[in-house]
């Protein structure tokens, strides 16, 4: 097996950040276990190392402690062509103050082309596994559209939606991005070996699990996690009206990401979970232009949403949106007594309707976009650089 010190290879990835990715490969069979119950996989993957080896190593805990305490980067395996990065690299393309992502990824495929990928609009297009002839031509016809409009195109890399919309981005003659559910050296039927081929040589693939790694069944759903982080828009091109296939589209929606979706026969199971969707808010979608035209409203709310409406909120709607990006962010953390629960209720109704609030998983409240800055009330002069504008 060959190791950092054989190949030479110094990672863009810390000590610590190098362990993490090894523990989480020693706990693949108490993860696999938790995987049934989505909300708690994902939970137990934004734990830190220690709260992760107390909840799941079990009778192994004595032994993987002392591992864990004497953990040396070069014992984790490498294989050539495989970069890591992690969450202290500048050029880390997710979030580093996101508790549920990944600290570090391993690369195939080059961390320059990772980065030009990350610099680009991005849109996941994510599906069932069981695809039928209809999802496997749309996918792939949308990110063939999408590829060749200069956005990138990130899925996972399993049978269905996720294998069509990589092929559809090659057939664009552009690079995708997919993320595996293993590690990078793992064995791939041979029915995908060809497209993962493609896919090192003209995209990236990426995983947080270290080379040697079988992801089992909870690996694909941390993956779509991943996936959802990636992206600005997520696209549901088919899946059945089960947690598990609609996972993706609750995290991404948790993350203030645009959900979209595209309608299907009434009668296919397929179809069910994207019906679903869009009768709960998620945007239709009947192609790859409009697809292109959330984004372009994605960008034009992120520079007059965000700065212009924040900017005129009332004051108390302004009040309620600073709380729940605080962390309040359930009717019950914001209702200080009962004579406030209505008006907190319609504050939450209003800031749904503005676009500047979403629903996240277990009904959580999620600011959309940044707030970075300070929210402006209408009493605000300073606000936009003049007299106090009209309350929304």
């Amino acid at each position: 097996m060959s190791t950092l010190a054989a190949i030479g290879e110094t990672p863009r990835a810390c000590r610590d950040c190098l362990r993490r990715s090894w523990l989480i490969g020693r706990l693949t069979a108490g993860l696999d276990y938790k995987c049934t119950d989505v909300p708690r996989l994902l939970d137990l993957l934004a734990l830190d190392d220690h709260q992760l080896l107390h909840a799941l190593a079990g009778t192994r805990g004595t032994t993987l402690k002392v591992e864990y305490a004497g953990f040396d980067p070069r014992q984790v395996p490498r294989r050539g062509g495989v970069e890591s990065i992690c969450c202290h690299d500048r050029c880390y393309p997710l979030a580093s103050e996101d508790p549920g992502a990944p600290r570090m990824l391993n690369v195939s495929g080059g961390l320059d082309k990772l980065g030009e990928l990350a610099e680009r609009p991005a849109v996941a297009i994510v599906g069932t596994r069981k695809a039928s002839d209809y999802g496997v031509e749309m996918a792939r016809s949308l990110a063939r559209g999408l590829a060749a409009s200069g956005v990138t195109v990130a899925s996972g890399l399993t049978d269905g939606v996720a294998v069509a919309s990589h092929s559809g981005a090659l057939e664009a003659g552009a690079p995708s991005l997919a993320v595996l559910g293993a590690g990078l050296d793992a064995a791939c039927p041979p029915r995908r070996r060809s497209l993962f081929d493609r896919l090192r040589g003209n995209g990236c693939l990426l995983s947080e699990l270290p080379c040697g790694c079988e992801g089992r069944r909870w690996g694909a759903l941390a993956g779509e996690r991943i996936v959802a982080r990636l992206c600005e828009v997520m696209v549901v091109v088919e899946a059945d009206e089960s947690p598990r296939e609609l996972a993706g589209a609750s995290i991404a929606r948790s993350l203030g990401r645009t959900v979209a979706a595209l309608p299907g026969r009434v009668t296919s199971p397929g179809s069910r979970g994207t019906n679903a969707l869009l009768m709960g808010g998620a945007r239709l979608v009947r192609g790859a232009q409009d697809v292109l035209e959330l984004l372009s409203a994605g960008s034009r709310s992120a520079s007059i949403s965000e700065h212009e409406v924040l900017g005129r909120l009332d004051p108390r709607l302004a009040e309620i949106l600073e709380s729940v990006g605080a962390g309040s962010d359930t009717p019950g953390k914001l209702i200080g007594s009962a004579d406030d629960a209505g008006e907190v209720l319609l504050a939450l109704s209003e800031l749904e309707l503005l676009g500047l609030l979403t629903r996240g998983d277990g009904g959580r409240y999620v600011p959309r976009g940044s707030l970075s800055w300070p929210v402006r009330s209408a009493e605000d002069p300073a606000a936009h650089g003049g007299p106090p504008a009209a309350k929304l």
